[in-house]
């Protein structure tokens, strides 16, 4: 590597430094003024919304619950690449590179003057990290500049600010006390300032507190029993065949799909959730006055729109809560509504049939999963959980209110997007067991798996092999209507290679559908098919 590369190459180092240690600065400053809020997230959100769904399907099937890591990761590498252009012409021309980070400033601040989240505490902050990285690259390509023109000097070179010419470098690397006294400035200052980064990186994590203190009232919170227990598990209800899943999902193995890069952090002493729009009266509750409703305990299954045919972007739950029509009841909805409006904490907003909340089925304003509070990922310290629809119209996280309107006034977060409006979840069946593409022995192979018709009820399994005859499968008795099923078949087979499909039939005599489709506009269909190796 001859001079010339060399300091481009250090220019580029600087330029990540510096811009890593003004990015690390100032999540550090929003964990201390805005712990909702950062540059960060706000970009991250930002790019999020943008997102067309095809994108976002692709994403999730690419990476499952690891997207938002993915996320972050690639926003991690344009943000290097960026910030080391940025050194790289700040070295060619005095303040080109500033004025590079500049524009990141102004996304920066842009993006969080977006959010919803929004307070006037987090305006400074990206503004503070653009100034910080900015100040840092000129002192660090300063720096850089004063060692090639002493190293240019040392060689002979009468031209002082001129880049130093190849002998100079092999000079310094052969004889260390050719090495100028600029030359371990420039490295002091930029070990000095990397650890920096790293030390404000740490200390943004920490200070990041207000998760540590949230969780630690989650922790010691204790619910209070319902005044109407969930009904027993039938007898039977779990087919215990290994490989097919629990009946009842843990919380730290449930699927999580939603838009939040950070999960947002509430304080439950503070939180209240609003009723507003198209009522007779508005309700404002807060947390203290919710738990003292009378909640109830259900078992309720829920599943994202981009499940794919055979996806385990589903989940069954035991969920504490209190009946939405029960507090949509104390607002009174004007006629002519028939849409409420959920907003999360973080802005994104869901579109549920006013119907579906306030008829019979358990509807609820959760509190409580598996017997603890909620998790801070699934919500806490409330989250709305509607049997039978996709999570996108009904499954608000962190929900702060209820706006009580029309279809034909507003929209929720992903309608606009290309998804379809209303979101009723499709009967389907899944085969766990055997895995696509797993070998098995010669004889009797155990198949088994779960099925879904929610609010309506699965009425039979069935599995057929190499498109033959359909075979009834043993079809364990579900929780309830609104719940996930088990089931297994065991079928003899001789050694060869075999397709085998399964589909469900709801206690109304409907079929799942055949033909596959993708997750949009509104979930997949098809038969979920494995094909199973047997060997002698």
């Amino acid at each position: 590597m001859n001079t010339s590369q060399r300091a481009t190459a250090l220019a580029a180092v600087a330029g990540v430094v510096a811009v890593g240690t003004g990015l690390a600065l100032g999540e550090l400053a929003a964990g201390l003024v805005s712990p909702s809020l950062s540059p960060v997230t706000a970009v991250g959100g930002a790019v999020i919304d943008v997102v067309p769904p095809g994108v976002k399907d692709w994403a999730i099937s690419l990476f499952g619950t690891a997207d938002k890591t993915a996320l972050l990761g690639g926003m991690g590498l344009v943000i290097a690449a960026l910030a080391a252009l940025a050194g790289v012409v700040e070295l060619r021309r005095r303040f080109a590179g500033v004025a590079i980070i500049a524009v990141f400033g102004v996304a920066g601040l842009a993006a969080v003057l977006g959010r919803s989240e929004l307070t006037p505490n987090a305006v400074p902050v990206p503004l503070l990290a653009a100034v910080v990285g900015m100040i840092l690259l000129r002192w660090l390509i300063r720096r850089l500049e004063e060692w090639q023109a002493d190293a240019a000097a040392a060689a002979g070179d009468p031209r002082a600010d001129a880049a130093a010419p190849a002998d100079a470098a092999a000079a310094e690397e052969s004889d260390p006390a050719a090495r100028p006294p600029s030359r371990r400035r420039f490295f002091q200052v930029l070990g000095g300032t990397a650890a920096v980064a790293v030390l404000a990186g740490v200390l943004a994590a920490t200070f990041r507190g207000a998760a540590a203190v949230v969780s630690e009232l989650r922790s010691k919170l204790a619910l209070p029993a319902p005044v109407s227990p969930a009904p027993p598990v039938p007898a039977g209800a779990e087919v215990r065949l290994d490989g097919v899943g629990p009946l009842v999902t843990p919380n730290k193995e449930f699927y999580r799909i939603d838009t939040a890069l950070r999960v947002p952090v509430l304080d439950p002493g503070q939180w209240t959730l609003k009723v507003t729009g198209l009522v007779e009266r508005e309700v404002s509750l807060d947390f203290a006055t919710l738990l003292a409703k009378p909640l109830v305990e259900r078992h309720v299954t829920i599943a994202c729109v981009s499940n794919e045919v055979g996806g385990d972007l589903i989940g069954n739950a035991l969920w504490l809560g209190w009946p939405v029509r029960d507090l949509l009841a104390l607002a009174g909805p004007k006629d002519g509504a028939d849409m409420v409006l959920s907003r999360s904490s973080d802005g994104w907003t869901a579109g549920t049939p006013l119907e579906v909340l306030t008829d019979n089925r358990d509807a609820l304003l959760a509190v409580g999963m598996n017997g603890e509070p909620l998790p801070l990922e699934h919500g806490f310290p409330a989250r709305l959980i509607v049997p039978g629809l996709y999570g996108y119209v009904s499954a608000t996280k962190w929900v702060t209110e209820l706006k009580v309107t029309r279809f034909a006034d507003d929209v929720g977060y992903w309608t606009p997007r290309g998804w379809s409006e209303r979101g009723p979840i499709k009967t389907s069946s899944r085969i766990d067991v055997p895995r696509d593409g797993r070998s098995v022995t010669a004889g009797t192979v155990a198949f088994g798996g779960v099925a879904w018709a929610q609010h309506t009820g699965v009425g039979r399994v069935e599995l057929r092999v190499n498109r033959g005859a359909w075979q009834l499968a043993e079809l364990a008795p579900g929780i309830s209507k609104d719940t996930w099923y088990q089931w297994k078949l065991a079928l003899p087979l001789t050694p060869g290679q075999y397709e085998v499909q399964v589909r469900a039939t709801d206690l109304n005599g409907a079929a799942q559908v055949e033909d596959r489709a993708p997750v949009a506009p509104s979930g997949a269909t098809g038969f979920h098919t494995v094909r199973v190796y047997v060997k002698s």
